[in-house]
């Protein structure tokens, strides 16, 4: 009965924000108590949300002071000649664009941390979809599949419990599984490609001149770092932006340069940037991710310490940090509240025993028959099992059950735990992965469209990684 359950309660919150009949936090929050009430543990609602909320409260730490820190250096300048490379690579080309996201979140995922990613890549690319009236469904989905596959490196979390589950070493899951994980960062890449030409398509290519004749912006710093514009319509012909362009060449005046100091998203002028300190800032930042992937320090009090001393340097008076902790309290805000909504659905799911019941379930109706193929069985089970519980949960519930299995059959936890890691892509657009929201919630995309473009292309790549993985005989 739980088994049913939990899967009606994952269903039932999947329709309603996808239907766009309930906001995400309303649903995250709502359907679970609803549900814990007709199971008949309301009285221990308070229970299940407590520990929820206890188990994400670092998380949401992590989130809240990480992205006051990368909001400040993106105020600051620190971005922008990443920015510049990529205007001069993209120019106003919307396949260009396109598979710029998804190299630009490849390299920035090296830091192991899928919010930093996603508020850089976000930060870097928003202004070009909005002028070009790109879809942003298209940003979203490109970034978290890119983020998916190098989130499997050994610091990156889901590497590292797959070791720990299975007392292997994490080295020996992960090296054997480069070439596989290569093959779907090219697919993510080659699929970048095609949204980009079907992008091209609707808009046509535009010179950066004939994009920066557009309606003036509003906002001086980056968008999505505390900037006050609105998001465009996607459809091409209405609102204000780009005027679609009629030819398919690529033309420009003037130096590359000039053109970037022009776009508004670089706007040179404005009162928050700090060139004198860019390299402190550079400093700071390569010493707190060389930190976090040694583990030096928890990585929340690492971004708590990294945000004080951010502001305090850049922003040496009490009303300009002030001010700087007002631009990013709209984005902190949306992000730690949706985590603390996140906390109810997955404390329900735990405290209530649905998600036990469920992977259970999911074990019990593996045929006999496929024991021998229990690694390509749980390559096919991560997809929709990372989706609908946490990494913790699938990692350290469900795996040991299935590589116990598969052990019984020959097939050895190496090969599970490399199994295991194929999922990634479709798990970084799960609703109870935290990341996302920040992405969907900076790129100012609702989560229901952002779910329903991305899951067929994410589950297409973590099937082109495990074919991949039993091509090259890691799995």
């Amino acid at each position: 009965m739980l088994t049913i359950l939990g899967f009606a309660m994952i269903a039932t919150f999947l329709v309603l924000i996808m239907m766009k009949k309930m906001s995400p936090i309303a649903a995250l929050v709502l359907i679970p108590a609803a549900f814990c009430v007709f199971v008949g543990k309301g009285a221990k609602l308070g229970d299940y949300v407590i520990d929820g909320v206890t188990g994400l409260a670092p998380t949401a730490a992590m989130l809240m002071f990480a992205i006051v820190y990368f909001g400040v250096m993106i105020d600051v300048g620190l971005f922008d000649p990443i920015v510049r490379g990529i205007l001069r690579f993209c120019k106003a080309d919307p396949m260009r664009i396109v598979v710029g996201t998804a190299v630009l979140a490849a390299i920035v995922s090296l830091d192991g941390d899928g919010s930093t990613t996603f508020m850089i890549t976000v930060s870097a690319m928003y202004p070009l979809y909005k002028r070009l009236k790109m879809s942003l469904v298209v940003m979203t989905g490109v970034a978290a599949m890119a983020n998916g596959v190098m989130n499997t490196l050994p610091w990156g979390g889901p590497t590292a419990r797959a070791a720990t589950a299975l007392k292997v070493d994490a080295g020996d899951v992960f090296v054997p599984m480069i070439p596989a994980l290569a093959v779907g960062l090219v697919a993510v890449i080659g699929l970048a490609y095609v949204l980009g030409v079907r992008e091209r398509r609707r808009l046509g290519t535009l010179a950066l001149d004939e994009v920066l004749v557009t309606e003036k912006e509003t906002e001086t710093v980056l968008v999505g770092a505390g900037g006050t514009g609105t998001p465009d319509s996607p459809a091409p012909g209405g609102g204000s932006g780009a005027t679609t362009a009629t030819t398919t060449g690529t033309t420009t005046t003037g130096s590359d340069d000039a053109d970037d100091e022009r776009f508004a998203a670089l706007d040179p002028d404005r009162p928050t940037l700090r060139p004198r300190l860019y390299w402190f800032n550079a400093l700071l930042t390569v010493v707190l991710l060389t930190a976090m992937i040694m583990e030096l320090l928890p990585i929340p009090v690492l971004f708590l310490l990294g945000a004080a001393l951010a502001l305090s340097v850049n922003f040496p008076h009490i009303p300009d940090q002030k001010a700087r902790l007002a631009a990013h309290a709209d984005n902190v805000l949306n992000v730690s509240g949706m985590v603390f909504a996140a906390a109810v659905f997955t404390g329900v799911l735990q405290g209530t025993g649905m998600v036990d019941h469920m992977a259970t379930w999911m074990v019990d109706v593996i045929p006999e028959a496929m024991g021998p193929h229990m690694a390509l069985v749980t390559g096919v089970l991560s997809l929709p099992l990372t989706y609908f519980m946490s990494n913790d949960g699938f990692y350290f519930g469900v795996l040991p059950v299935l590589a116990e299995a598969g052990a019984a059959h020959g097939v050895t936890p190496l090969e599970m735990a490399r199994a295991s890691l194929v999922g990634q892509p479709l798990h970084m657009s799960s609703p109870l992965v935290p990341a996302v929201y920040v992405l969907v919630g900076m790129a100012k995309v609702e989560f229901g469209d952002h779910t329903r473009f991305v899951v067929k292309w994410a589950a297409a790549t973590c099937l082109v990684i495990l074919g991949a993985g039993i091509l090259f005989g890691t799995i």
